[in-house]
């Protein structure tokens, strides 16, 4: 593994976190232009005010929201770093499903999910995250479904 690849890891495993421990001005800095682009939903966060928009509103219902690595690896021919992770939580806030609104179950969920980390080429500040998993995983877990 050359060096920017090492970095890029670490700059991942410290994003990750420092997800954990909400320190979104940390996180912030960890990209070189903040996006965030929900494959699932399809839902797109550009800038930094729609990402940290983003952080604190899915913490309102899951405030103890973590994050497992399981492997991780970088490519240096596509500028990213692949992750594997285990997405834990508990329903602790109230939860918006459209017009709908959840109230806190207290009931803990644990889900395998995949991210990409874009980063800018000879950088090792990321431009995107790209987490993939199945958007109603949560839900069922929750026996909201």
């Amino acid at each position: 593994m050359n060096e920017l690849d090492a970095r890029r890891i670490e700059v991942v495993r410290s994003h990750m976190a420092l997800e954990i421990t909400h320190d979104w001005d940390a996180v912030i800095a960890t990209f070189e232009h903040p996006r965030y682009e929900l494959l699932g939903p399809g839902t797109i966060f550009d800038g930094e005010a729609a990402v940290r928009s983003y952080f604190i509103q899915s913490r309102i219902p899951f405030p103890d929201q973590a994050n497992e690595v399981i492997a991780i690896a970088a490519d240096a021919g596509t500028d990213t770093v692949l992750v594997e992770f285990w997405l834990t939580g508990t329903h602790l806030g109230p939860l918006k499903l459209g017009l709908r609104t959840i109230e806190p179950t207290g009931k803990a969920f644990r889900i395998r999910m995949a991210a990409s980390f874009e980063f800018a080429p000879g950088s090792d500040r990321i431009v995107c995250e790209r987490p993939y998993y199945d958007q109603s995983a949560v839900m069922k877990a929750l026996d909201i479904l």
